[in-house]
């Protein structure tokens, strides 16, 4: 296993959560029989049987014998995913020491995970365990090797797949602790079929809402929603498991789309009441950040308020759509999940994709056109943007991993070594998705090399170069389907990626429509219905199956229009419902009860503090003018930029980009000498504002209006006034004012 698969694994806690499949059985007082019939002898199966028997033992679990370097000198396959490799370690390695078939009770295999011999590991089993029986069978029946075939077809079905409990007080310790049995049924091609309840890996996402035993009992912990995973053989399903918070409750919610009866019905159902809807002055600010990153004007948000039309929302949601800075955004936002950076590219690369990138943009390329170009490029960068694509990454691992992230929302780096601990993908669909890239080579075509600033062009060949080793020995496959590509291909005319362009983009592609369906939901409500974004799986369930479900039958529905689905959720009363601060309920907003408040981005905040200040931002080699969210890259050096978390595009992962609050960005605006000299401009607004002789209620008026989009209360005026007859100068009174309205919350997060 390479470190970066190692750290992928690390970081996502599989070596963490293998822990809790290392715990001896013995240890497990939840623990029932595990089966009702062990397997005779003659049908013990390596792979059905022995395999998921030192899985639940623990013996191939990452922190044990199962991590990439093994444990005291035995290495097996994570999990197991590999029959075959862990056969021929087990019967062949250490000179045959590990497993005896003339006397079985004497394998190592056998003598060290009961104890009977020093085992850095502990007592996994106990000797009438039935981990242990099934064994010393298979042993004594000659240790025979896995089938081929063994695992083909392999179904796992779970029931139920989705759990209601009753409700549970949360005020109460002495409430009914509530159980939920489930079963685990795994089938195969061969018409066999067999209850694997006790021999499944469960995990809840959430454990402190539920908890699952080893025996597949769930447990209701404290009222909200979460999910439990099963694992088993490679196959994984998952449950749904709700927790209401009252009995079903019944409320009136006009609807004004599909949107809102999908999560009104969810809502009645958990027992939860949403917040109201938000008030003029907190859409008109919202909705601007949201579509545009652009505060709105003081005349913007006047206008907006006093218009009596009830219809207003909608129609300000229409011109936001046509805005110039929409491109902006929204061009910064796909520059980031691209990776666009000089450092790959050189000036003219970056001129020519970041220019592709707003165009698109600007013509509201549909998503599916936009992917199919940035797949299937060729030609000179310098002329054909979308060719940087291929400029970013140059591996064809590399470029099977980000196509796989940016435009399915999977996340494919575990199965360049192994099998996926917490999904079907294999290493066949690795290396299967990688051959699509496996028939390109670069051409130097300009006059003195790209390492000179001369452009590359990229073209499809039909063959291998011969005087090189195969970069792939498997055909091209899709996910989850079978090879599409002929493997003897011989026409200059042949290309694998127009291939997996017309897969990735199909309307019935199970991935696509909903990647892009919870990436433009988490744009906008700020998580998406998957978290993280790039995480599809069905181990990682949406908290929402059937609204993540309507949003991309939406999008598909409307060619994959980004500006008809914005315009669709935005439209929603659950987009457009209050913020709340400390709510009762729904505590992290995944019920989507409440608007959840979130840190504006770096570039967005410093556009915001320049529009307050009445200010422009002095960026190197950049127009004068020039706002921080039509930055080409993020190689322009901003310490603001960088203290509040722009990415270095070094990742198509989501998280690349920070918006958690942190001191250090607290102490820099505290202390921003920076942020001092914008509010104390000659030029700037508040010098504007006193030259012009406005009075201290028309400055109240206009300071709160353009950072905050709303009017200052009865008790903001009074504090105001108190600032003003402190004793220091009218000037410095109302700096220090403009000062605090930047350096708090309100202005610095969406809400």
């Amino acid at each position: 296993m390479s470190r970066r698969c190692f750290l992928i694994l690390l970081l996502t806690g599989i070596f963490v959560g293998a822990g809790e499949w290392c715990r001896a059985e013995s240890l497990d007082p939840t623990m029932g029989p595990l089966s009702t019939t062990i397997p005779q002898a003659s049908s013990i199966s390596f792979s059905r049987d022995v395999v998921p028997a030192l899985t639940r033992a623990g013996c191939n679990a990452g922190v044990c014998h199962g991590s990439f370097q093994g444990r005291g000198g035995l290495q097996l396959s994570l999990l197991g995913f590999d029959a075959a490799f862990d056969h021929e370690v087990l019967t062949k390695g250490s000179r045959g020491r590990r497993v005896t078939v003339a006397a079985p009770q004497q394998s190592l295999l056998l003598l060290k995970p009961t104890g009977t011999v020093p085992h850095g590991g502990g007592r996994r089993i106990t000797h009438d365990s039935e981990v242990a029986t099934i064994l010393r069978q298979w042993i004594a029946d000659g240790a025979p090797a896995p089938k081929p075939d063994d695992l083909t077809g392999l179904r796992l079905t779970v029931e139920p797949s989705e759990i209601t409990f009753d409700t549970v007080s949360r005020e109460s310790d002495d409430r009914t602790v509530q159980h939920r049995p489930i079963t685990v049924t795994a089938a195969f091609a061969d018409g066999t079929s067999r209850d694997v309840t006790a021999w499944a890996l469960y995990d809840v996402r959430d454990k402190s809402l539920a908890d699952v035993s080893r025996s597949g009992v769930v447990t209701a912990q404290r009222p909200g929603k979460t999910s439990a995973s099963v694992r088993y053989l490679g196959q994984v399903a998952s449950i749904s498991v709700s927790i209401p918070f009252s009995a079903r409750t019944e409320f009136e919610f006009p609807v004004a789309n599909s949107i809102d009866q999908l999560v009104v019905d969810e809502w009645k159902r958990l027992g939860v009441v949403p917040a109201p809807l938000a008030d003029d002055a907190t859409f008109v600010r919202r909705v601007f950040l949201d579509l545009i990153g652009t505060l709105p004007t003081v005349s913007e948000v006047r206008t907006f308020l006093d218009d009596p039309r009830a219809d207003k929302r909608g129609r300000l949601i229409d011109l936001l759509l046509e805005r110039a800075e929409y491109v902006d955004y929204w061009s910064l936002r796909w520059g980031d999940l691209l990776r666009v950076h000089r450092r790959y590219l050189g000036e003219k690369g970056l001129a020519s994709f970041n220019g592709w990138i707003r165009q698109s943009v600007r013509e509201n390329k549909p998503l599916d056109k936009l992917t199919r170009e940035l797949l299937t490029a060729k030609g000179n960068l310098f002329t054909n943007g979308p060719v940087a694509y291929y400029f970013i990454d140059e591996k064809v691992e590399d470029l099977a991993e980000t196509t796989s992230q940016v435009f399915l929302g999977v996340r494919l780096q575990c199965t360049k070594c192994h099998h996926h601990p917490n999904e079907v993908w294999s290493q066949q669909d690795y290396y299967g998705l990688a051959a699509y890239f496996s028939k390109l080579e670069m051409k130097d075509s300009g006059a003195q090399g790209a390492r000179f600033g001369g452009p590359k062009s990229i073209r499809p060949v039909a063959m291998e170069n011969p005087n090189r080793k195969p970069q792939m020995a498997v055909a091209p496959k899709v996910l989850s389907a079978t090879t599409v590509v002929a493997t003897t291909a011989t026409t200059d005319s042949t290309d694998p990626r127009q291939q997996l362009a017309d897969w990735i983009t199909h309307r019935d592609n199970p991935f696509f429509a909903r990647n892009f369906a919870n990436r433009t939901w988490a744009a906008l409500l700020g998580q998406g219905l998957v978290e993280p974004v790039d995480d599809l799986r069905a181990t990682n369930p949406a908290v929402m199956p059937q609204l993540l479900d309507a949003l991309a039958k939406e999008l598909a529905d409307h060619q994959f229009d980004v500006k008809h689905l914005l315009r669709f959720i935005c439209n929603s009363r659950v987009y457009q419902l209050a913020p709340e601060l400390r709510p009762h309920r729904d505590t992290d907003g995944m019920l989507l009860t409440h608007r959840v408040p979130r840190r504006l981005s770096a570039e967005v905040l410093l556009d915001a503090i320049n529009q307050v200040a009445g200010t422009t931002e002095a960026f190197a080699g950049q127009p004068v003018g020039s706002r921080a969210i039509s930055l080409p890259d993020p190689s322009i050096a901003s310490l603001f930029l960088t203290t509040f978390g722009k990415p270095a595009r070094n990742s198509p992962c989501d998280c690349s980009r920070s918006s958690a609050p942190d001191l250090s960005q607290a102490l820099h605006l505290a202390n921003s000498t920076a942020l001092h000299e914008k509010i104390v401009s000659p030029t700037g607004r508040l010098t504007s504002q006193l030259k012009a002789g406005r009075t201290d209620d028309e400055l109240a008026d206009e300071f709160y209006l353009v950072t905050l989009s709303r009017l200052p209360t009865a008790d903001e005026r009074r504090v105001v006034q108190e600032t003003l007859a402190s004793g220091i100068s009218r000037e410095e009174a109302w700096q220090d004012l403009l000062w605090a309205l930047l350096n708090c919350a309100e202005f610095a997060f969406g809400h």
